[in-house]
C-alpha cells in the first residue's frame, strides 16, 4: 500500500501547512506550475518527489520534470499532466493520446485550479485535479490531496482546504521569487 499526496498550481508558493498534510504519505505529486525550483528541493528533501512541469514553469523546473509523466504504482498505471482537462472536456493532445495508447486508470492534471475528482464515463478511469495549492489564480481556497493506492484500488481521499486564498498571510507560507 502507498499512500500519496497531490497538489499542484503552487506558482512558487509553499504553505508551511502542507508538510503536516503530507507528513504520513509516502510519495508526493505535483501536476504542474510549480513556480520557482526552491518550491521542488524543499519537497523533494521532504519525501519522494514526482512532478511535470506546466505553462508558467521556466527552464530549470522544465529541464527536471517532463510535460508527462507515466508511471505504476501497485497495480495502477498513472499519468500526470499539466493540461490535460477534464471528463468531457479534455486538450486535445491528450485526447488524441487516450485514442493511440494504453489508457491509464488514474489521469491527473492541474491548470484550472478547479478540483475535481471524478470517474471519466467514456473512458472509465479516475480523472483528479487537485486544485491550486498557491495564491495565484482565481481561485477561492488553496487545495491539497491525500489517498492512497493497493493492489487496483485508490481509496480514502481527503481533501486539504488549507484556507481562504484572501486570507493567506506571510507567516503561512514561503513566496520564493527569482
Amino acid at each position: 500500500m502507498k499512500s500519496i499526496g497531490l497538489f499542484s498550481d503552487t506558482h512558487s508558493f509553499l504553505p508551511h501547512s502542507i508538510f503536516d498534510f503530507f507528513k504520513d504519505c509516502d510519495e508526493v505529486w505535483h501536476a504542474g506550475d510549480i513556480g520557482n525550483e526552491k518550491v521542488a528541493e524543499k519537497m523533494e528533501a521532504f519525501k519522494p518527489f514526482k512532478a511535470v512541469y506546466g505553462n508558467i514553469d521556466a527552464k530549470p523546473i522544465r529541464g527536471n520534470y517532463p510535460l508527462d509523466l507515466r508511471f505504476k504504482i501497485e497495480d495502477i498505471n498513472v499519468w500526470i499532466t499539466h493540461i490535460g482537462g477534464y471528463p468531457g472536456k479534455y486538450n486535445p493532445r491528450i485526447t488524441k493520446s487516450f485514442q493511440n495508447e494504453a489508457l491509464p486508470d488514474l489521469f491527473i492534471c492541474g491548470h484550472s485550479h478547479i478540483l475535481k475528482v471524478m470517474k471519466d464515463p467514456l473512458y472509465g478511469f479516475l480523472h483528479i485535479n487537485p486544485g491550486a495549492a498557491g495564491i495565484q489564480g482565481f481561485h477561492q481556497i488553496l487545495t491539497a490531496i491525500r489517498f492512497k493506492i493497493e493492489g487496483k484500488r485508490i481509496f480514502d481521499l481527503e481533501v486539504n482546504n488549507i484556507c481562504y486564498r484572501k486570507a493567506v498571510t506571510p507567516e503561512m507560507g514561503i513566496l520564493y521569487s527569482d
